[in-house]
């Protein structure tokens, strides 16, 4: 993803005085603390930040209390905090949460990285604006590595102010890594699109290779051949060699979020009237993978449905002694 970014960013030559998108006032607030909130607190943290965390999971703050991040298991403490990022597992916890944290004055603006739902981000960025502060959707890409290393990519939805008030937040976790889609929920939108693409790709990249062992080809050649030519991409250069073909599946993002996108995305075009035949019947296999492998699941482990003989970890229900013997995978943020 390019670099973009509306609102331009300079740095004032007066001694003393903090360059334009720098804010004076570094407190933040992280609102969950799973796989990928956890990182984006520490991120922060390492970066100069005051960050508070708050997860309703004790281990959840225990874990990021581990890395030095200060938190607290009351989310009402945190109303007014100048920044806030939203790291939640679904749209209906965002609506929950921002008003919470803008009960009390002082709220400067609030970054919402959950892949959300276009509908409640408008609804959220009109709620803050009305309390004087900003509200951006701002869904991530990147991972928990990504999100460990302030590298990760965003697709923005926000007014240009709303954005420009949000933007010292984003630079520390994208890097400027960022993408500004549009008006508030175009960021989900693209999101969910993005994932959905994703989705489709892990299926039709598992069957090919699939078809490849089955022809006697080394499904690893066979990955990295395409990659180099037009069918490549992520999920055949990176995803399928790091974590199905090694049987490790462990990407840190679950089977039930993953899922969930996918069927997001193809109510969100419903919602306007688009009927995407293939998204929709990619949904649809999702769902079928969701049923046999259960939420917990690593995403990847959709090969282990569409093509389970390229992996070590096998079909479902037949695991490998070596995969049996690790503990199942945990939910992403």
């Amino acid at each position: 993803m390019h670099k973009q970014t509306d609102a331009p960013r300079t740095t004032n030559s007066h001694p003393g005085v903090p360059p334009m998108n720098e804010p004076q006032n570094r407190r933040v607030a992280v609102i969950g603390l799973g796989a990928m909130g956890g990182a984006m607190a520490a991120t922060l943290h390492k970066a100069g930040w005051d960050v508070t965390g708050f997860d309703p999971s004790e281990a959840a703050r225990k874990a990021a209390e581990e890395t030095g991040i200060n938190t607290t298991d009351s989310l009402a403490t945190l109303a007014g905090t100048p920044y806030a990022v939203l790291s939640l597992p679904a749209a209906g916890i965002v609506e929950t949460t921002v008003p919470q944290l803008l009960a009390s004055p002082g709220t400067v603006a609030i970054v919402d990285t959950t892949t959300s739902e276009p509908a409640t981000s408008k609804h959220m960025a009109e709620l803050a604006e009305s309390h004087g502060a900003a509200f951006i959707d701002a869904p991530v890409s990147g991972g928990r590595d990504g999100a460990a290393t302030g590298t990760l990519s965003a697709f923005v939805g926000a007014t240009d102010a709303a954005l420009k008030a949000a933007e010292p937040v984003l630079l520390a976790l994208t890097g400027g890594n960022f993408s500004h889609i549009g008006g508030p929920g175009s960021g989900n939108v693209v999101k969910l699109l993005n994932n959905v693409l994703a989705a489709a790709n892990l299926a039709s990249v598992g069957e090919a290779l699939g078809v490849a062992k089955a022809y006697g080809i080394d499904p690893a050649t066979a990955a990295a051949s395409i990659s180099g030519a037009s069918g490549g991409s992520k999920v055949s250069a990176t995803m399928y060699p790091n974590w199905v073909l090694t049987g490790s599946h462990d990407s840190g993002f679950s089977m039930g979020l993953m899922a969930r996108d996918a069927a997001l995305a193809v109510d969100v075009a419903a919602q306007i009237g688009e009927k995407p035949l293939l998204l929709a019947a990619v949904a649809n296999q999702w769902q079928d993978a969701l049923a046999v492998l259960g939420p917990k699941a690593d995403f990847t482990e959709i090969a282990r449905t569409v093509a389970p003989a390229i992996t070590p970890a096998g079909a479902p229900g037949t695991p490998s002694a070596a995969y049996a013997s690790r503990s199942p995978k945990g939910t992403a943020s």
